[in-house]
Formats: C-alpha cells, structure tokens, sequence
C-alpha cells in the first residue's frame, strides 16, 4: 500500500485554497518498499467484520513493572526552532518483557499561547507509517494549527519506535534506495518477476540485519501504548489526539486499549482496522482510480493536458506513456545519472493524487516527459513522496512504514503465483495502476518477523465522543473506511468532507474546520450526518 500520510503543509499558510500548487506529497506504501500486509483473504467490512475479534482494552490499572515509565519526567530543552521543545522518552522495547530494555523516543511540544484557561495536551501524528510527527509538529501543525487551538493547548507530537528521530529501522543506503525505487514493478516476464522478488528479498534482509531487535517491536499496538506513557508523562488524564491518515489507525488502536483514558479524538482520513491486508491494498488501488479519473476530468479542462482532450482517453495515453517508458526511460538531468523509468514514473503521478492543488504541477511535469523527454518533473515529484532530499538521501519513511505494516498484518500475498492470479481484480479496480499496486503488496511475504497483529475490530466500549472524519473521493483511504470505522467504534460520529485529496481538516473547507476546532475547544462533536464541500 501507498503511504497513508498528510501531504506536508509546511509551506500552506492555514487558510489557502486548496489550487495552491507547491506542497510535498507522501503516500502508502512505496510501489515497491512499502505494502501494508495481511492474509489472503479478501472479506469485505460488511460481509466479514462480525466474525472478527475486538481488539480487547488492557486492564484500567498500571502494571508495577511499568510504573517507572509512567513515572518518568522529561528533560526538556531547546531543539533548535524557535518556541520548540524537545525531550526524550523512554519506554519498554517489549511490553511483554519490560526489564529486557527500553526504547528511546523523540518529543517535542510548543506550549499554549495563551489567552484562554490551557485544555491540557493535543497530541498530532501525520500517519505513514513511518511519517516523523515531530517533524510535522514544528513544519506545520505548531504554527498552522488554528490560533485558538494553540493558545489552549500544548502542541506535541512523538515519532513513533523506528521512525525519524526515535531509534529510526534503517535499512538500504542511499545508492541501495535509489536502485530499489527504480525496480520494475510490472514484470513482464519469469526474469523480471525474480528481479522483483529478489529486491524484495534484499531490502528485507538488510532491515533484518541491520535492526534484528528494534524491528521486532515496532507495532501500531506497541506505540499506542508509548502514547499513553506520554499521556501520563505530560500530566493530562485524558488524551486529547488528532491522527491523520495512518495516524487514524495509531489513534483508534489507542481508543481500543484505554477506552477510558480517550478525551478528545479526531481521526481524519480514517483507515478500516478490520480489513486484511490484500482488501485494503484493494480498496486503496480503486481509491487511486477514483483520484485519477478527477484529475483526468480537470486536466482535459486545460489546453496544456497532455494526456488527451477527452477524459475517457487520459487513462490509457498514461497508461502507454508508462509501456513506453518501461521500455525506453528519458532523462532527467539527475547528477547521479538516474533516468525516469516506469516505477519512478508512476510513483511521481501516484503522489500527485494526494492533493488537487498539485494537478497543475503533475500536467506540466508529464508534458515535459511526454513531449520534451524530459522526465525532471516527475522524478521530483517520486522524489517528495520517498523523501529523497537534493543530496540523495532519504529519510527513514520507507523502512519505518514496511517494518511497521508487516509487523501489523500477515501478507496480502506469499507467492508471485498469488499476485499473479490477483491482477484481473486489482486491473479492474484501476487500469492504470492496477498491475503495480498488486506487486507491491508481495512485499511482506519475504519479511523477516513474523506478524503480530491481524484484522480486527475496534468499539472502544465507553470511550468518549470520537471525530472520525472522511472524504468521499480521497485517493489513499477510500471514504468507505471512514464509513466502517465510524460504525466500529462505539462513540464515533462521522464528519464527511465531500470533494478531492487525502484527509479534509486544515485542507481549505471552513465548515470541516469549524467543526473539528469546536469539537477540540468545547467537546462538542459534529451532528452523525454532517457533510461539508
């Protein structure tokens, strides 16, 4: 699966319409690096949720073996940007073995502003897996959260175990990456089939190697727990969350453990915890169909689309653009000599459908692929989405977000055999990406650890009023999970944005605003039917 994050709206004066071009987008899980995993199965929500367990709340009282955890007090000081603070954590590496050793994890918070009696905490995460929510916190949500909202609250924000600062899982160097986000993710053949599986089976082993204990524990139930040590840590009985994304996931596993310590959630672009893994990399291929065939009624809107001037042609000249690129790639004037090939290609337009306000920059990138064989533009665009910097180096996003997905799920597929009689289904749900987004979900199938988790429902019995926040054409978390979530959980009311782009709250609708910073600042959540535009 694509990468299930915000876009970074850290160049986004809160407020700006979403037609502003210009922000970096991430997604779910790399076509090739990072495919969220899970069994075989393909149940829907409806016709199977009922016959799955629910993820059970721990007991109310804290176990003595953690007690210093819970007990610790931060060290906070200046990290650098201006009105920030940072600290460290430390929580268990195993919570099934606290004494085996710890984990250390990055925070950072910027206190309430003021004026106004301080609400306690607002935790934020951006989603990912494996996007750094300290980073988040001081490129954006720190200072483009609303006024109100800062002045009431302490911003902070963790990178979970293995992300960004907090003991980050590594995997392949810089040059490493560069030659696996450039592997052929359609293979046409038995030879170009095993080079798929063998870079698999290479960036396994080298998280493997390089992160044998870390990558063991680094589950989305083991870091909802490091939250609710932060929750103690900073003082608040309650926690106060907004998760996007993947973040959606972070926060209704949180509700599902310590339904009596939720205070106010707001989960935005929301994922379904009790779909496997081969359905929800389903789900988001026609999630990324439905994005598509949005840009492509507004591309042919503009004289300078590329791709046709009928909308029902777009789809296939992309899709024959990116034949004729697996076959002949063009250049790009990289200095390392990288060319823009199918992977790097589609990986480019994928991250464009995160967010409207990048179509203009996507049709100006694939007319200068197209006409001028000049594939710059694209390959800048796959670069924001893996977090290459102008240097060549990558963040840790990719390695965090596959050793978390397959730790959370068994994989959508074992076999290149499976993939293989899974394409008409995942061709149907979009023929334009279809084929890639099914390869890329073999990834977890030569992991190194076993899974933990599985599909399961989440109630939260007794848990406070919970946000769960949906919009109908978002290309990564389909609306139908926000739908299914909304339903699982026991106090959920459902806030729907109808419109484009991957999760809704500061994205340019007043009415999602109002809604959401109402229910932060007052606790009233929206009305169960409200939808914005």
């Amino acid at each position: 699966m694509y990468l299930r994050r915000f876009p970074d709206r850290s160049r986004r004066p809160r407020g700006s319409r979403r037609s502003r071009a210009g922000v970096t987008l991430l997604s779910v899980a790399a076509l090739l690096a990072v495919s969220a995993c899970s069994p075989a199965g393909s149940t829907s929500t409806s016709a199977g949720a009922a016959a799955l367990a629910e993820l059970a709340a721990l007991p109310k009282a804290t176990p003595s073996a953690l007690a210093p955890y819970y007990g610790q007090t931060l060290n906070w000081h200046s990290c650098g940007v201006p009105d920030f603070q940072c600290a460290t954590m430390t929580a268990p590496l195993d919570y099934a073995r606290p004494s085996a050793g710890d984990v250390r994890l990055a925070v950072s918070r910027k206190k309430a502003t003021g004026p106004g009696e301080r609400l306690g905490s607002l935790l934020v995460n951006p989603g990912g897996p494996g996007g750094s929510a300290v980073g988040y916190l001081q490129a954006y949500a720190g200072m483009g959260y609303p006024a109100d909202i800062r002045a009431r609250y302490d911003m902070v924000a963790v990178d979970p175990r293995g992300v960004a600062r907090s003991e980050p899982v590594e995997c392949l160097d810089s040059r490493e990456m560069d030659a696996y986000t450039q592997t052929d993710i359609t293979p046409d053949d038995r030879r170009e089939t095993d080079e798929l599986v063998d870079a698999y089976k290479k960036f396994a082993e080298s998280c493997g190697a390089r992160a044998p204990q870390l990558l063991r524990h680094v589950s989305t139930v083991e870091a909802a727990r490091d939250m609710d040590i932060l929750r103690a840590v900073l003082g608040d009985e309650r926690l106060t969350y907004v998760g996007a994304s993947y973040g959606t996931f972070l926060g209704a596993t949180y509700a599902g453990l310590f339904p009596d310590r939720v205070g106010r959630l707001v989960l935005d672009g929301a994922m379904d915890p009790s779909l496997p893994a081969r359905r929800l990399n389903l789900d988001q291929t026609a999630g990324f169909e439905t994005a598509f065939r949005s840009f492509a009624k507004d591309c042919v809107r503009h004289p300078d689309c590329p791709l046709g001037t009928k909308s029902r042609e777009v789809g296939g000249n992309l899709k024959a653009f990116f034949t004729r690129l697996d076959a002949h790639p063009v250049p790009t004037g990289d200095p390392g000599g990288r060319t823009l090939g199918e992977a790097l290609a589609t990986t480019g337009v994928i991250a464009a459908m995160y967010d409207e306000s990048t179509w203009e920059q996507l049709r100006g990138a694939l007319t200068s692929a197209i006409k001028e064989k000049d594939g710059a533009g694209l390959l800048a665009l796959s670069d924001s989405y893996y977090e290459r910097d102008g240097d060549g180096r990558y963040a840790n996003l990719m390695s965090a977000n596959a050793a978390v997905n397959c730790l959370d799920l068994p994989p959508a597929f074992t076999t290149p055999e499976q993939v293989e009689e899974s394409l008409p289904s995942f061709a149907k749900a979009s023929p334009v990406f279809g084929a890639g987004l099914a390869w890329a979900s073999l990834n977890c199938a030569y992991w190194p650890v076993r899974p933990t988790g599985g599909p399961q429902r989440i109630e939260a019995n007794g848990a406070a009023p919970i946000v769960v926040v949906g919009t109908t054409r978002d290309p990564a978390t389909p609306y139908r999970w926000a739908q299914s979530l909304a339903r699982q959980l026991s106090s959920a009311s459902l806030l729907t944005y109808v419109g484009d782009g991957h999760t809704a709250y500061g994205r340019g609708s007043t009415c999602i605003d109002s809604e959401i910073d109402a229910y932060l600042l007052r606790g009233t959540p929206p009305a169960e039917t409200k939808r914005c535009s």
